[in-house]
């Protein structure tokens, strides 16, 4: 099952996707992850909360479904502009070919 997962690193954060069995639902679902590399709580916590909201705008809209998504939060996150964040996931979704065109 490990071989069927794909991942990309980018200096704001890294994701990891993987296909899923249960193909028949069209929804992504997405986790993430703060080690103890990153900081303290409150360096975690708020990484978290800036993926959360870049998941809530580009992979509802823009990510392939069926795919289970994990974005690992990296000690640059907390700090690294929103845009370079939003062009960071974009730009994994492309490398992984996960991005799919924007909704008309």
């Amino acid at each position: 099952m490990a071989g069927a997962r794909r991942k990309f690193t980018t200096p704001g954060l890294m994701l990891q996707a993987m296909a899923r069995a249960d193909a028949d639902t069209a929804e992504a679902r997405v986790g993430f992850t703060a080690s103890r590399k990153v900081g303290n709580a409150v360096v975690r916590n708020r990484s978290k909360r800036r993926l959360r909201a870049l998941a809530a705008e580009i992979l509802s809209a823009r990510a392939a479904g069926a795919t289970d998504y994990v974005l690992v939060c990296r000690q640059e996150t907390a700090v690294r502009p929103f845009d370079e964040l939003r062009r960071d996931l974009t730009t994994a979704l492309g490398r992984l070919k996960l991005l799919r065109d924007a909704a008309p």
